[in-house]
């Protein structure tokens, strides 16, 4: 007596030829996005870079120009409290300045402005030799006490 055989070996299995066609096109996928995706990453990469570069800058400006208001403190004591602030965050190539001149001579109520400057190439983790230099410049004002 012969064996049955089952149906389904004898036919092809659904989808196989189908699968034949489309082996290259995942290849295809993962060229076009795989640049996408990589601009996307390092794209936010370099943004986050520079969000904390802005806010160290604002940081610094801010205490030390809460260091050059108050009473009997010089510009050096203002400077070496943003130098501090952000050496202690990796900042490199900054400048501090102080425009209204030495804050230890300034009046009661006068304005004491501190003006704090890093280039954004030397403090970029990923891309910062490849794109445009820009310095940015945080000023804050305050009135002496």
């Amino acid at each position: 007596m012969p064996v049955p055989t089952s149906k389904r070996r004898n036919k092809s299995v659904p989808g196989r030829r189908h699968r034949r066609r489309r082996s290259g096109v995942a290849t295809v996928e993962f060229a076009v996005c795989l640049p996408i995706l990589i601009l996307l990453v390092f794209g936010s990469i370099e943004a986050s870079s520079m969000i904390f570069l802005k806010q160290s800058l604002n940081v610094a400006a801010y205490e030390s120009t809460r260091e050059a208001i108050r009473d009997g403190r010089s510009n050096a004591d203002a400077a070496a409290r943003a130098q501090a602030i952000l050496d202690s965050r990796g900042i490199v190539g900054y400048r501090i300045t102080f425009p209204n001149g030495e804050s230890l001579d300034a009046d009661r109520a006068a304005e004491v402005i501190t003006s704090v400057t890093a280039s954004s190439a030397e403090n970029s983790p990923l891309l910062g030799r490849f794109l445009t230099n820009r310095q940015l410049t945080v000023n804050t004002v305050m009135l002496k006490q």
